[in-house]
């Protein structure tokens, strides 16, 4: 009887590759200065077996055992090799022969393992021997001194020591900087690149080459009246993504040299120093890059783009020095960055009072900079669509409360982060510009423009779209692929992809603006509405998060498409509606087509109040301050309590105010609590982003502890919170009438 035993070919080859291993690692650790006489009258296979032992002896316990255990499982093999050969062989027995032969063979694996750490460890130790070897036969001079002094001040020299003494070779950037393993050159690197030990005797450098030096620029910013600069910046168009962000500056440059000479004009705002500023646009940088382009193609994300135009138009006609990048290697140029994997600092001070970027550049940044990064991170200012709440900001906070997403954990201000819209005042409004002076003759009061610019937004709309196309001419802008059509409704004429101007010539025929309840909160619904359009959309009943800002560093829950026309715009521009509700729908339309509306743009997505925004940014936003932010001032603080489960975003909004996170320190005292008549029975100071709060259970008073988690966003079914709020201007959320 013969039994078939496939996994036999595997356990040998295994067996093969260990034994092959073990010899190797035999060999290299026998001393080549030894070795044995074979004695006369002895077997081959004795001599064999004693050369085993006695090598093992030599080798230490550890490689003995593992050749011993090699050997009985080669012995095993051949036993196994019989047994299923022989006639009559049990086949149980064979089994139980298997099973075992198993079971030495993970126990032999986990000695290799065991021992190949060992051997790394003794290889660091004899290259730590070497080094302090060669020093010894290489003294320094007579004023140097190699050895690791401890000093108080650079607690981390020691630890930083050995660790390059063992991985100075891991990164290309430390031999760049003259680390060549030994102890003078890690010690002159630690001292003169980096900051963790003290400078060497006889050496008089008492700034590191990439320490802040303060503002590259002394003289002030004044208003240009050409955008000519940016152009030579933009260069010829560089992919679709960077072509249409020339195309929008040109068919917007109209607008911001009016804007700028209308502000130039009125000049009696302080003009803010002329800085240098990097636009790192990380999303189109590399093979992501690429991507992001091709989406643009076929209806991608625009929003972003929109910003980066309008920001870089912005930038320029307030006076300032502007270098464009969208790729790593140039980004590393720009900076100075080391060569290798960024573990070197930059070689020089950075040369740029203010780097735009966005989440993908950040990380490109820490990449790049090594530990100058956190000293630089106070000049980063980061175009964040849909915000970051301070919760998901800090990395510790988040992973021990359950915030942690892929996008935060960056550990900056809060309002470094630069948002599309004010979804939370936590953050800072970068916004955009609309196109102004819209001409509204001869417009059809029976057209609708869909809002949604690819197949899949319009799933679960059909009974919507029906009843639109009952009561107006309805037209879609849907990617169509070459040589194909999308699949619409019949009563819709698609007209494809258009660009810019087509699609805004569109929209002067329309008479409203439809949305189908995605994408959430893009830059369209603002410029249909400056265009004469009424924008409808669907309720979101209730409020909730949905999928799309599932990961994102964000608790905020939407009740409608566009939260922003709905709340701050409102009737008779904006209508929302619940889009299940077929009856509600068509009332809204007709109601729709009997109301006449002038085009209408809040100031702050103007090219004027752009312009005013960032001004203000630039003129007033320190983030390098070590000082309590002291804008806006004191005197703009309204303070209000809020009642359980509200959080001071929807304290303020209830009294026509924001909230304004730049305020909380001033509430973050026993005397706030005083002020608002609430008598403490105990009072904790806490790392917590609902704090200040008051919990009327047991009246105990909450401090933050962090300051960077003073967070408008946030509430508790158990907690009061004091909410800094105060008054804006007129269409313009994100500046105070105080102190500008």
């Amino acid at each position: 009887m013969r039994l078939s035993l496939r996994p036999r070919s595997g356990c040998l080859l295994i067996c093969l590759c260990v034994s092959v291993g073990t010899l190797l690692l035999q060999s290299l650790w026998v001393p080549g200065e030894e070795s044995e006489v074979t004695p006369a009258g002895r077997s081959p296979e004795e001599q064999a077996r004693r050369g085993l032992v006695h090598g093992s002896q030599r080798r230490g316990p550890g490689v003995g055992r593992l050749a011993l255990r090699l050997e009985a499982l080669s012995t095993q093999l051949q036993r196994l090799s019989q047994e299923r050969d022989a006639p009559n062989t049990d086949p149980q027995h064979l089994h139980l022969l298997m099973q075992s032969l198993r079971q030495d063979q993970k126990g032999l694996v986990q000695s290799v393992e065991e021992q190949l750490k060992r051997i790394s460890q003794k290889i660091d130790h004899l290259s730590l021997h070497h080094h302090l070897h060669q020093e010894e036969e290489s003294p320094p001079g007579p004023l140097e001194s190699c050895s690791v002094t401890l000093d108080p001040r650079y607690p981390a020299c020691s630890e930083k020591v050995e660790f390059l003494r063992v991985r100075w070779q891991l990164d290309p950037c430390y031999a760049f900087y003259g680390v060549d393993g030994t102890t003078c050159s890690i010690l002159t690197y630690l001292s003169q690149v980096e900051d963790f030990c003290p400078l060497r005797l006889g050496r008089n450098q008492s700034v590191l080459p990439w320490q802040h030096t303060g503002r590259s620029q002394t003289k002030k910013a004044e208003i240009r009246t050409t955008l000519s600069s940016l152009y030579e910046e933009l260069g010829s168009s560089r992919g679709p993504a960077l072509g249409f962000v020339r195309s929008r500056v040109e068919q917007m440059s109209r607008e911001w040299i009016q804007a700028g000479m209308r502000m130039k004009q009125s000049s009696n705002k302080t003009a803010s120093p002329q800085m240098k500023v990097l636009l790192y646009l990380g999303v189109l940088a590399g093979p992501a890059g690429q991507r992001f382009g091709s989406m643009v193609e076929r209806g991608g994300p625009l929003g972003e783009l929109v910003q980066w135009a309008d920001l870089s138009a912005c930038l320029t006609i307030l006076g300032h020095n502007l270098t464009l990048s969208t790729s790593q290697d140039h980004l590393h140029s720009l900076i100075g960055a080391a060569p290798g994997g960024g573990s070197c600092p930059i070689q020089r001070p950075l040369p740029f009072d203010l780097i735009y970027t966005d989440y993908h550049g950040l990380a490109h940044l820490q990449g790049a900079m090594g530990l100058t990064f956190q000293h630089y991170q106070c000049r980063f200012r980061i175009l964040d669509s849909f915000g970051t709440e301070p919760a998901f900001n800090m990395g510790s906070y988040a992973r021990s409360h359950g915030y942690r997403t892929l996008w935060g954990s960056w550990g900056l201000q809060p309002l470094q982060y630069m948002t599309m819209f004010p979804h939370t005042p936590d953050n800072s409004l970068m916004g955009f510009a609309v196109r102004q002076g819209v001409r509204t003759e001869n417009r059809k009061h029976n057209v609708a423009v869909v809002y949604g610019k690819q197949q899949y937004m319009w799933q679960g709309m059909a009974d919507y779209i029906q009843v639109l196309s009952s009561e107006m001419e309805v037209h879609a802008t849907v990617y169509q692929p070459p040589g194909g059509s999308a699949p619409l409704p019949h009563n819709v004429t698609n007209h494809g992809l258009l660009a810019q101007d087509h699609f805004h010539r569109l929209l002067h025929r329309a008479k409203v603006f439809v949305g189908l309840g995605f994408p959430y909160e893009g830059p369209a619904p603002i410029e249909a509405l400056a265009l004469g359009c009424v924008f409808l959309q669907p309720s979101l009943t209730p409020p909730n998060s949905s999928s799309f800002y599932r990961g994102k560093p964000t608790t905020r829950k939407v009740s409608s498409q566009h939260p922003y026309a709905e709340h701050f715009v409102g009737k008779p521009y904006v209508w929302t509606v619940d889009a299940s509700n077929l009856t509600a729908v068509r009332q809204a339309i007709r109601d729709i087509k009997l109301t006449q509306v002038k085009p209408f743009t809040p100031r702050e997505f103007t090219s004027a109040g752009m312009l005013e925004r960032l001004q203000a940014y630039i003129t007033h936003q320190n983030f390098c301050s070590l000082s309590s932010p002291t804008w806006p001032p004191e005197g703009a603080l309204r303070t209000h309590l809020g009642p359980l489960r509200l959080s001071c975003v929807s304290v303020c909004r209830r009294s026509g105010l924001v909230c304004e996170p730049a305020l909380f320190h001033h509430l973050n005292n026993p005397k706030a609590f005083s002020r608002l008549g609430l008598s403490c029975s105990a009072r904790e100071q806490e790392v917590n982003h609902l704090f200040p709060a008051y919990s009327p259970w047991g009246r105990r008073c909450g401090l933050q502890a962090e300051p960077l988690l003073f967070s408008c966003a946030g509430s508790d079914p158990q907690l009061r919170r004091l909410c800094p709020c105060r008054a804006h201007l007129p269409g313009q959320v994100a500046l105070s009438p105080h102190g500008l």
